[in-house]
């Protein structure tokens, strides 16, 4: 699976998201920018976005997954400085 794929795999599963993937070699790095994280908790969030992918991981083709699971507000706030 190459982050194209993965981008899309997400796209799907968060049809209202900002899906940004990166990486390769089952190394991939997800920004994924939805209201849909709007009060929920940082486990629930990666949770979330872990649901999608947990064949994958089980398969071994994603190994290694680091998330940003964020609002837009959120992101916003960080665009601004520079995370």
């Amino acid at each position: 699976m190459n982050s194209e794929q993965l981008s899309q795999l997400l796209q799907q599963a968060f049809p209202h998201a900002e899906v940004h993937v990166t990486g390769q070699a089952g190394k991939f790095e997800l920004r994924i920018v939805d209201d849909g994280f709007e009060g929920k908790r940082t486990v629930a969030r990666q949770q979330m976005v872990y649901a999608p992918l947990n064949a994958h991981i089980a398969s071994g083709v994603v190994h290694a997954v680091t998330i940003r699971a964020m609002t837009k507000e959120e992101w916003r706030k960080a665009s601004m400085f520079g995370a």
